[in-house]
């Protein structure tokens, strides 16, 4: 068998090169189409650094979707589900994908007017602007001066009914090429990051995890994330705060009347996601989903000098959520901590979705065309938790 090549993405200046020195790798000499042999090497890749990069490839949206699929054979359907997302006006995503006819596994993104692709004879394209869904925005001088924010930090995930996909690929057909942006975080830290023009921001669950203090790393091993039904319905009319991690508390929620949900498709997920080639614990909750907490006690043997909420709570005040996720999540964004991908013509970014973080960045002219297949599939198992090892070293 021949060993596959791996590379070490090249990272930005403002990078902590030694907590991202396992972030993601370069595949050179192999086409994610024609793995062969060499899959399990991959696969082991990227549950290893999180994120693999293949440039200069043609991809089909059909191999794509096998090359998703591999990674989990017994999933189906996209990751929300919906082969017609893009028609689903009530859910906060509808205005950023667009369905491939033929492959419904994988959608278009990006901004700007396409035609004639793909089966799609026009499309218009919007790239995720930070107005449309934050409390404050950019003003149009900073803005035009380049200034920027992260729209949302996620994970993909319909997060009712579906489990999380373990792998999401993005392919960029067509990436407009212009002067760097920067981000700026507004959230009275004085934090920015200059980022490349439309950039992919991610950042490594398991360092949000390993940096945080004890007393967190407490709370984090014991809790559970319960998230709305039909949370992007939900949220529709909320605003994110500056950062893009999370949604202001202003009661602009839909009530639980309003949705047509099933009790029994509610998600219930650790906030520890266990990587199964690694055994590294990852912080992966969806901080503008979640609507309650729930603390498992500390256990009998256990140390309980200094734990947060030993006995264990179940925390439903959405404002309290909110705020203890951002307290948990907030240092894992940290510029110095962020991966901005610089996007190329046929890049291919292949990421492990239950172990990663990733937003949307930046804005384009009204003249820029971007072009990129995304394709994730639902899961056919949920997220593994901490194990019982796990939860003695760390609660």
């Amino acid at each position: 068998m021949i060993t596959i090549n791996l590379a070490s993405l090249p990272l930005p200046t403002s990078a902590d090169s030694e907590k991202l020195n396992n972030f993601g790798r370069e595949i050179k000499g192999l086409h994610p189409a024609h793995l062969g042999t060499s899959f399990e090497q991959v696969k082991e890749a990227l549950y290893t650094y999180g994120a693999l990069l293949f440039r200069d490839v043609d991809l089909t949206p059909e191999e794509i979707r096998d090359l998703v699929k591999a990674f989990d054979p017994d999933s189906t359907a996209y990751g929300h589900g919906n082969s017609k997302v893009d028609q689903t006006k009530t859910s906060i995503l509808h205005s950023y994908l667009k369905t491939i006819p033929r492959v419904p596994q994988v959608q278009l993104i990006g901004h700007g007017t396409v035609r004639d692709h793909e089966g799609i004879p026009e499309a218009v394209l919007k790239h995720a602007h930070h107005s449309s869904f934050h409390n404050t925005r950019v003003s149009d001088e900073d803005e035009a001066r380049g200034v920027t924010r992260f729209f949302r930090w996620h994970m993909d995930a319909a997060l009712y009914d579906l489990d999380p996909p373990k792998v999401t690929a993005l392919y960029g057909i067509r990436v407009p090429k212009g002067p760097n942006q920067v981000v700026r975080y507004d959230d009275g830290s004085e934090d920015e990051l200059e980022v490349p023009l439309g950039t992919t921001a991610f950042v490594s669950g398991k360092v949000m995890f390993d940096i945080l203090p004890p007393e967190m790393k407490s709370i984090a091993v014991r809790a559970k994330a319960k998230y709305a039904p039909k949370p992007f319905e939900w949220m529709k009319d909320a605003h994110a705060v500056e950062t893009g991690l999370g949604v202001e508390s202003e009661g602009l929620e839909k009530s639980l009347d309003e949705l047509d949900w099933d009790k029994e498709k509610i998600k219930i997920y650790p906030f520890l996601w266990k990587n199964p080639v690694t055994g590294d614990l990852h912080l992966e909750v969806h901080p503008c989903a979640i609507m309650e907490i729930y603390v498992d006690p500390v256990p009998a043997k256990a140390r309980r000098e200094g734990v947060l909420y030993p006995d264990g709570a179940h925390i439903t005040d959405l404002k309290q959520v909110r705020e203890l996720c951002y307290e948990m999540q907030r240092p894992g964004i940290a510029p110095k901590l962020v991966y901005p991908h610089a996007w190329q013509d046929k890049d291919l970014i292949l990421f492990h979705n239950r172990g990663v973080m990733h937003s949307v960045v930046g804005v384009f002219g009204q003249d820029q065309v971007r072009v990129f297949h995304q394709c994730n599939l639902a899961a056919s198992d949920a997220p593994d938790g901490p194990n019982e090892e796990d939860i003695m070293k760390w609660a």
